[in-house]
């Protein structure tokens, strides 16, 4: 199979040509930024990160697998006019494809794209915790008078009825209207319990790795770090499900590109391949 390394087919991640029916994973790119306020773009991020990952090695050298061979099916785009159509398509979408007993990988775009994804998982597999690896709390009960703002998508994720927690690491960037909601979230690994959902803004990377997002911080996690975190958790809970949100590409810089969908292979390949991993 004439796969990687900038070959395959354009606008699938990996370029594998994978059926639907022989697919075990479903990768659901949702190209929305509607409500960013400081750099927009993340619209452009899951078209950068699937033809980044045509130049992917296959090999994943920590799990001594190749995790394509699970079957990678990569959906049309969810196209929506404003946040509650989008929010509606991505849920459905990811509902379907769950009932339909695939693994969902969505990819944003802002990080409202993720409520839709969550809600699907947390009726399906519910009640679910959701770990947030982020850079900013996105608690706002609401933001420029939006409730649906992406610096609110965690407000909304609280209100789910089968969510039951909301572990978050990463943050160091916050307002104080966003504080009593941050006191109803948790920020240890040991707060985890199964099933969880893992929504990745890739702010949360420290901003000289990851400068393509829209609000960039500095003093985040590096990516030994990240990485080491994420094969912890797929080995101790059953991950049911995550996210990849606001890639900000960057024609200049395609190494952060690179990064997102190294990030997003690596995580198939822990969920799949790693020793205990559920």
């Amino acid at each position: 199979m004439n796969i990687g390394q900038g070959h395959g087919k354009k606008g699938e991640f990996l370029g594998t040509g994978t059926s639907l029916e022989k697919a075990k994973v479903v990768i659901v790119p949702v190209p929305f930024d509607k409500t960013s306020t400081y750099q927009k773009g993340s619209d452009k991020g899951p078209s950068a990160l699937i033809e980044a990952s045509r130049n992917l090695e296959l090999y994943d050298i920590d799990t001594d697998s190749e995790p394509y061979k699970k079957g990678i099916y990569t959906s049309a785009p969810i196209e929506a006019k404003s946040s509650k159509q989008m929010i509606e398509k991505t849920y459905e979408k990811v509902l379907h494809y769950l009932e339909h007993k695939k693994f969902v990988v969505t990819l944003g775009g802002e990080h409202t794209i993720s409520y839709g994804a969550i809600k699907a998982h947390a009726e399906f597999y519910g009640p679910l915790t959701v770990l947030q690896f982020d850079a900013h709390a996105d608690l706002f009960p609401l933001y420029e008078n939006n409730r649906w703002s992406h610096a609110s998508v965690m407000a909304r994720v609280l209100e789910l009825p089968k969510v039951s927690n909301i572990v978050s690491l990463g943050i160091r960037s916050l307002s104080a209207e966003e504080l009593p909601n941050l006191k109803k979230t948790h920020h240890k690994l040991s707060k985890l319990k199964d099933p969880i959902y893992i929504t990745f803004d890739l702010d949360a990377f420290d901003s000289s790795l990851m400068p393509s997002t829209g609000t960039p911080e500095p003093g985040g996690f590096f990516w030994n770090e990240a990485i080491e975190t994420l094969k912890f958790v797929f080995s101790h809970y059953n991950v049911v499900g995550f996210d990849i949100v606001e890639l900000l590409p960057n024609k200049q810089n395609h190494a952060p590109d690179y990064l997102a969908a190294k990030l997003l292979y690596k995580m198939l390949a822990f969920k799949f391949f790693n020793r205990g991993s559920k």
